[in-house]
């Protein structure tokens, strides 16, 4: 990938070291801006993968994103991880002969198939991505919503079972593991006052929590360039975009299925106080360093801020 420089990151070592000098000065002002501050990243189970097992070695993308992650708090950024694992769940429903539903983007959640939701965010996704974690930092800790009444959850509207509303965030174990020194990984299972679970989708678990804990980016990890001025046409990639703009767009026909609660997730996020969301393609290598800590940036931001990137 190249630069505004031209010049092509991945032939510096060989081609030109002295250009890794001009790359590095130019992430410094991004760390400085940065340093300190809170960044919720949402990882969506489109880039995760086949990284479901943690019995197994962990998948080569995994382990790049979170060497990223890694490098982010080693510079002293705060990242907060929020997991999604929707095609890992339709693998496990597959496994036992359940279809998979969907309403508005969500997924519909009987008893049955919130067991399988809770199994693979608990039991397999989050483990894994601590695991990748730790393998280069011993930073990561796994939590879920029902820790400590992370996040207390009310029944959705509408005749799609298990799915949770968020109705309150209390942020206090995030802050404590931050104020710790350690990277929280968090998935997305909420409960109400009596202890009942719900499945709660993560790009609004992801945008609530950034509010709750004031964080100064909200950037989703996806399998798309980004935000798309057409459905259909990749290359009508937007990539700067105020609220009221994004609110338009959600008001027509362009944007449809996951994509949907994603940038209505976003946008609640931006109204709320967090100062830019980020829309990035996550198998993309080191997508999240090239928009955090270049210049250049990719995928699309969102944000009232006037600004060179």
């Amino acid at each position: 990938m190249k630069q505004d420089s031209g010049i092509d990151v991945t032939l510096l070592p060989s081609s030109d070291p002295s250009a890794w000098a001009s790359i590095l000065l130019e992430a410094l002002p991004y760390i400085q801006k940065f340093m300190g501050k809170c960044v919720v990243v949402k990882y969506g189970g489109n880039v995760l993968g086949d990284s479901v097992d943690s019995n197994e070695e962990i998948d080569a993308e995994l382990d790049s994103f979170a060497e990223d992650i890694v490098l982010l708090h080693s510079v002293g950024i705060l990242p907060v991880i929020v997991h999604g694992g929707g095609p890992q769940i339709d693998e496990w429903l597959n496994r036992i002969g359940k279809v998979s539903a969907f309403s508005n983007g969500l997924r519909v959640t009987d008893a049955e198939t919130l067991e399988v939701v809770k199994m693979v965010l608990l039991g397999k996704l989050n483990p894994s991505i601590v695991q990748a974690i730790n393998r280069h930092g011993d930073k990561g800790v796994g939590v879920s919503g029902l820790d400590s009444s992370l996040i207390v959850a009310t029944k959705a509207k509408g005749d799609i079972g298990f799915v949770g509303d968020i109705e309150s965030v209390n942020p206090e174990i995030i802050l404590s593991i931050l104020k710790d020194g350690l990277i929280p990984v968090v998935a997305t299972i909420g409960a109400d006052s009596q202890g009942q679970g719900y499945n709660i989708n993560a790009d609004f678990g992801a945008a609530e929590l950034a509010v709750a804990i004031g964080a100064e980016k909200l950037v989703y990890m996806t399998n798309v360039e980004g935000v798309r001025g057409k459905f259909d046409d990749p290359t009508s990639l937007i990539q700067r975009m105020q609220p009221g703009e994004l609110e338009n767009l959600l008001g027509s026909d362009t944007i449809q299925g996951g994509m949907r609660p994603k940038l209505q997730s976003a946008l609640s996020a931006s109204k709320n106080g967090v100062s830019s969301v980020h829309i990035l393609d996550g198998r993309i290598p080191h997508a999240i360093l090239l928009e955090m800590l270049t210049d250049r940036g990719i995928g699309t931001m969102i944000t009232e801020e006037v600004v060179e990137k």
